[in-house]
């Protein structure tokens, strides 16, 4: 049997390589922003804002992702949010819970850890139709 099979190989098939030394795997910021944006509107009490141009004339749409900035780094993340909280509620507990499941997301889904998460609050949304919103 080969040295280069990895330990507990059946040594059928092609050879295997540890896992380290198989490559490495690069994610560039917009693959974070993606994941933080999403992992933040599954929050019920962030929003975003749509239309309008160059921010401009924009408004409260609850099935937008809210606007988030990564600053990436080797094998972490500073992430910064522009989020509207549904109102009337607690502010404070709501970017709490936005922190918190944002952090947690992006690690299991990508591997980086978040170092920090800014968040501006930068509106305030109201309800206009009591309904559940889905999956933005």
């Amino acid at each position: 049997m080969s040295s280069a099979i990895a330990a507990g190989s059946s040594g059928v098939g092609p050879e295997r390589t540890e896992p380290r030394r198989r490559g490495r795997l690069i994610l560039a910021e917009r693959v974070i922003e993606k994941v933080a944006g999403q992992a933040a509107s599954e929050v019920s009490a962030a929003t975003g804002r749509a239309g309008g141009i160059l921010g401009l004339g924009a408004e409260a749409d609850p099935q937008a992702r809210p606007h988030v900035d990564v600053d990436l780094f080797a094998d972490s993340a500073d992430l910064a949010f522009s989020v509207g909280i549904a109102y009337p509620g607690s502010i404070r507990a709501a970017t709490e819970e936005v922190r918190d499941h944002v952090v947690r997301r992006v690690r299991d889904l990508t591997g980086v850890s978040v170092r920090r998460v800014d968040i501006d609050v930068t509106f305030l949304a109201g309800d206009q139709d009591g309904s559940v919103r889905g999956l933005r």
